[in-house]
Order: C-alpha cells, then sequence, then structure tokens
C-alpha cells in the first residue's frame, strides 16, 4: 500500500458527453468531509508499472493527488480476485477511507464489504452493482475499437484478424466483435481468430498467442492485453497491430496503427471532489468517445486516406450514430441482432458472445 496526496488545479471537470447508464439512481447522502481529513483508497487488479490498463488508472490517482495535495490517498496493487479482495478492501474501510475506488470488476467481494459500511462511498470499474453506496463506471471503449477495425478492414491484405484476448467475458466480446465488425463493414470478406491467454498480464503467453496468428496468416493483430508483447510481435514478423489502454508505438512504430487510449483522470478528481462536497450519489456510468476513451494519433505507416475513411466514423458516432445495428449475425450464423435494432451501450456492455467471421471466442 502506497500514496501521500498532492496538487493540480482543480479546474479538471467532468467531461462533458459522459452520461450515466440506465439503472437506478440512489438518493443517499454523504457528509462532506474537508480536504486534510480525507482518506482515499485504491484498489488494483494489477501492478501499476504494467504499462497499460492499471497504468492508466494510476494517471488518474496521480491526477487526484495534483488536484487535492491535502487529502491522503493509498493504493494496493494486483489485488486477487479472491477472499483476499474481501480483507483488503475491509481495511481501507477499517483505516477510514471515505471513499474506496477498485479499478475492475470485484463483484461481491467489494459489495459485501460496502453493504457492511453504509457510510463509505464506493465505486467499482466494471462493476454491476448499484446500491446506497456503490455505484459503477466503465468505458465505452467498442467505439474505439470499432473505429480502428475499419483502418484493419482497409489494410489487410489477408483479410484475416488476429486476436490476443485474455478471458471470454464481455469487455473482451465488446473490444474484439467491435474491432472485426468495423473491419467488415468497409471490407465483408475479414475473419477474426482469437486466442484467449487467460491472463491480463502474461508477456510469454501473448507473444506465443500473436505468433501463433501470424503463422496462421493473421497481418493485423489486437487484442485487450496489458502490455505490449503482441506489438513486437508484429513489428518483428511485418505486420500491423492496434493496442489497448495507452499509447504503445515506441515498441513497435512500423506496426503500430493505434490504440485504445483511456483517460480516468477527469472522472477520478470529479467523484473524488463530489465526495469531499458531500454531493456524491452511487450511480452507474460510462465514460465516452472523447470523453473518457479515445484512437490513439495513427501511426506513422497508416495510409492519410485511411485515417480519413476511419474517422469519419468517429465524427459521425462523436456526432451521435450508433454502428452496432441490426442485422448481425453470431458465429453460428443465427441472427442475435434483428434488423431495425440499435445495440445500446448497455446491450454492449453485458455482449456474451462472437459475431459471425469469429473464431476462438464462444
Amino acid at each position: 500500500m502506497a500514496g501521500l496526496g498532492a496538487g493540480l488545479a482543480s479546474s479538471l471537470l467532468w467531461p462533458k458527453g459522459a452520461r450515466a447508464a440506465a439503472g437506478r439512481q440512489m438518493t443517499r447522502s454523504f457528509a462532506p468531509v474537508a480536504e486534510e481529513n480525507a482518506l482515499i483508497a485504491f484498489g488494483h487488479t494489477g501492478p501499476v508499472t504494467d504499462g497499460g490498463w492499471t497504468t492508466a488508472h494510476d494517471l488518474g490517482v496521480q491526477a487526484v493527488r495534483k488536484a487535492f495535495p491535502k487529502l491522503r490517498s493509498v493504493y494496493v496493487e494486483s489485488i486477487p480476485y479472491s477472499a483476499d479482495a474481501t480483507r483488503i478492501f475491509r481495511q481501507f474501510v477499517a483505516e477510514g477511507a471515505q471513499m474506496v475506488i477498485s479499478t475492475s470488476n470485484y463483484g461481491d467481494f467489494i459489495k459485501d464489504v460496502a453493504d457492511r459500511a453504509p457510510d463509505v462511498a464506493f465505486l467499482e470499474c466494471d462493476g454491476h452493482n448499484v446500491t446506497d453506496n456503490l455505484g459503477w463506471f466503465y468505458i465505452t471503449h467498442w467505439y474505439a475499437s470499432y473505429i480502428i477495425g475499419i483502418a484493419a478492414g482497409l489494410m489487410t491484405k489477408t483479410n484475416k484478424l488476429g486476436y490476443v484476448g485474455t478471458f471470454p467475458i464481455p469487455s473482451v466480446y465488446a473490444s474484439a466483435n467491435a474491432t472485426l465488425l468495423g473491419a467488415q463493414s468497409v471490407n465483408p470478406a475479414c475473419t477474426m481468430s482469437a486466442i484467449a491467454i487467460n491472463s491480463w498480464f502474461d508477456p510469454q503467453a501473448a507473444t506465443q498467442a500473436a505468433s501463433a496468428l501470424v503463422d496462421s496468416g493473421c497481418d493485423f493483430l489486437s487484442g485487450i492485453t496489458d502490455e505490449p508483447a503482441y506489438l513486437r510481435v508484429a513489428e518483428s514478423r511485418g505486420v500491423k497491430a492496434a493496442m489497448w489502454n495507452l499509447g504503445m508505438r515506441q515498441f513497435g512504430p512500423k506496426a503500430y496503427v493505434s490504440s485504445v487510449v483511456l483517460d480516468f483522470a477527469p472522472f477520478y478528481v470529479d467523484q473524488v471532489r463530489a465526495r469531499l462536497n458531500g454531493t456524491w450519489h452511487a450511480a452507474p456510468h460510462f465514460l465516452t468517445l472523447a470523453d473518457g476513451v479515445d484512437r490513439d494519433a495513427w501511426g506513422e505507416t497508416v495510409p492519410p486516406e485511411i485515417a480519413a475513411r476511419a474517422d469519419e466514423m468517429r465524427s459521425k458516432i462523436l456526432a451521435g450514430y450508433n454502428p452496432f445495428r441490426g442485422p448481425i449475425r453470431d458465429n453460428s450464423g443465427s441472427i442475435r441482432v434483428p434488423a431495425g435494432v440499435v445495440m445500446d451501450d448497455n446491450m454492449i456492455y453485458q455482449w456474451d458472445w462472437g459475431v459471425q467471421g469469429m473464431t476462438g471466442l464462444g
């Protein structure tokens, strides 16, 4: 556990485009707390030096420290998905934290603690529970993935895309499906082979998966891992790749196409400010395109005309267009989203099946 607070102008505001997801808005109020008396605790799923997911969240923690230099902040890295998580969240409460933020989905491990600490505000990334004192937030990364998928569909020569996945869970389905659907929107012949490595951070497994995908004919790699192993493979094998979490072009500048980049800082600063002011309420939140998540600047080898074609869709999405519209078939050929139906963020957030042309994810 580590962390002491430090300061940045408090002009960081809640992203204008971010919106609450459909769900029950709670009305429980929390007493204001003076900044110098405040303790904010963060529970991380990985190490803050992973260069990916946890690093992105740690940048948000650093923004909180800068915005509120008098408060204390603590964090624990690499919290397991086990009873140890419950113990750590309980310890945060015992130390006097007024707010506990988990940077991954800990389900009942955090909910059980929240239920027993009604005077503490809890916020869970990628969560699904909303109670009087527990809310959740997540990024709508599927739009950035769709945009990058358009570039993939225009750049591939084999029409075979590869995906280095982690676990068969909705966030992975949404990422892979969105990339493939974006590619198919400009190149219907595109297919995607996915390999799940059953870890968020396993460079050796990611390297092996990426090598196998390239060996099978994939000339464009994407994924959702927390480190750049498969980008290094793409660079060495002369294929293209798109990354996740942060910009990673330095690990493969010729292969790098773009990345789904995350920015939790404005949201974290806003939520902590609300807790200090006594105006925080438990609620669900989606951080939207250009307001918490976006595509990174295009790589140096992306042709300008392809970048422009993909960014036409980005502009449409920012104007309110949703590209996830039926008919959409699953990888057995059955229609899952009928014509005329648009998948909203809540539907995509629960995606648990692979689209047509996908192999390796059920």
